[in-house]
């Protein structure tokens, strides 16, 4: 390396954005995700013991996947190359292939190849690494913000160990910013800076678990702030506000953040909690989700928790269906808004849902036949057998309040309880009028 290029790499470094200065350069600066590499933990002892194998590191943005790949290469001492998997073909893995070989052969020293976004490589070019991760030639680590289950072939799934790393708590990332204020060689800690709490609180709140969007707010709001007449630089909550515009919503409608939110939808209507319910709703909105795919959702939950309790819930939950269709957005928002409420302010029971599962669960083991009276006599039948069947048969509307005791059941099933209501809501009502018709009240 020449001194032109020493120079301006050094002047890059001076200045790059403040997430990347302030990126973390040991273990033990390096904040958050106890799990996997806190002191004891498996990561965390093989990267101790220089005993690493490859890797693949699973979550959301801004949560330290490239930054604990390079605290991994340097503190075991490896070479470290890094790819862009949306940017990078078959030629650069060679490359890097390449190198590694030559690294391996003449200095005896192994590679650690980090790929980020290691998704957005295809079958082809995951494959390609598939041999040099196998004999030892590099140490994959691939980042990557999708489920690696879904998106990286089973293969090199098999020879990687797989690391999910979960958003930073809001107590995590004040101590990232509250280091980016005090750090004099790489943060703002020869500014003479003062932040107001309620500053400070809503660019944590806003970053929503990623240390980049909080330390790129911060900087923009430090960058874009005169200081006063007394030298200081005073953050406001006025000025974060305007510098963020607006809180980022995470979700990713084909990723973990989609089934995971559309899951919280639908408990906190089971749990009965309309307010949970609305801002999952409102979320799912905000970020673009299909309302149709909601308005769906809704239906089976009106069906399958609410069920009997309130036959009225699936009613409710049809018409914001049709209601949504027919009027479209942004109105849609307000029948479905109506039926979520409904839905999670209205008795529960699963009743319905359960005999189902139970009868299904039966019909595998069981080919049952219909008993012969139930059978259709107005088939092509021989005259005796319809007379034969039609005589046994019990038109119940013949008897008192349209009920009389006949086997419905298959002969392998008699006596069985599919459906068994219980005392929530109008359910309670069915429930009685089945030991009364079964008591012959």
């Amino acid at each position: 390396m020449d001194l032109f290029t020493l120079n301006a790499e050094n002047i890059l470094k001076k200045q790059s954005p403040l997430a990347e200065r302030m990126r973390p350069r040991t273990l033990e600066e390096f904040v958050g995700q106890e799990h996997i590499i806190g002191k004891g933990r498996l990561l965390y002892r093989a990267i101790q013991a220089d005993k690493l194998t490859s890797l693949i590191l699973h979550g959301p943005p801004g949560t330290g996947k490239t930054t604990l790949a390079r605290i991994i290469a340097n503190t075991t001492k490896l070479y470290f190359e890094q790819i862009n998997a949306v940017t990078s073909g078959i030629k650069d893995i060679r490359e890097v292939i390449e190198n590694s070989k030559e690294r391996l052969g003449f200095h005896n020293k192994r590679t650690i190849l980090f790929i980020d976004e290691i998704h957005r490589f295809n079958k082809s070019q995951q494959d390609a690494l598939l041999p040099y991760v196998e004999n030892g030639t590099i140490i994959l680590i691939g980042a990557t913000t999708e489920n690696p289950y879904f998106e990286v072939n089973k293969a090199l799934l098999s020879r990687s160990m797989v690391f999910k790393l979960e958003p930073l708590t809001k107590e995590q990332i004040k101590v990232i910013l509250l280091r980016a204020l005090k750090d004099k060689e790489r943060g703002l800690g020869n500014l003479n800076i003062e932040i107001k709490k309620d500053a400070l609180e809503h660019i944590i709140n806003t970053a929503n678990g990623d240390s980049r969007i909080a330390l790129n707010a911060l900087e923009l709001a430090v960058l874009t702030t005169s200081a006063s007449e007394d030298g200081i630089i005073h953050i406001t909550l006025d000025i974060v506000e305007d510098c963020i515009q607006k809180r980022a919503v995470k979700y990713d409608k084909n990723g973990d953040e989609h089934y995971d939110t559309i899951s919280a939808f639908i408990k906190s209507m089971r749990g009965s909690d309309p307010d949970a319910a609305l801002y999952w709703l409102a979320k799912m909105l905000h970020a673009g989700e299909d309302p149709k795919f909601i308005a769906r959702r809704i239906i089976i939950c009106a069906s399958e928790d609410v069920g009997n309790a309130d036959p009225n819930a699936l009613t409710v939950a049809v018409a914001a269906f049709k209601a949504l269709d027919f009027i479209g957005m942004p109105e849609g928002k307000i029948p479905l808004a109506q039926a979520v409420t409904y839905i999670a302010a209205a008795p529960k029971s699963n009743a319905s849902y359960l005999g189902i599962k139970k009868a299904l669960a039966d019909v595998e083991l069981i080919d049952g036949q219909v008993p012969q009276h139930l059978r259709d006599f107005t088939s092509k039948r021989l005259e005796e057998e319809k007379l034969n069947i039609s005589s046994q048969y019990k038109y119940p509307h013949n008897y008192k309040n349209s009920y009389v005791s006949q086997q419905y059941l298959p002969n392998d099933l008699i006596g069985k309880k599919y459906y068994v209501p219980t005392e929530n809501g109008y359910e309670k009502i069915i429930k009685k009028r089945l030991e009364d018709l079964r008591n012959n009240k």
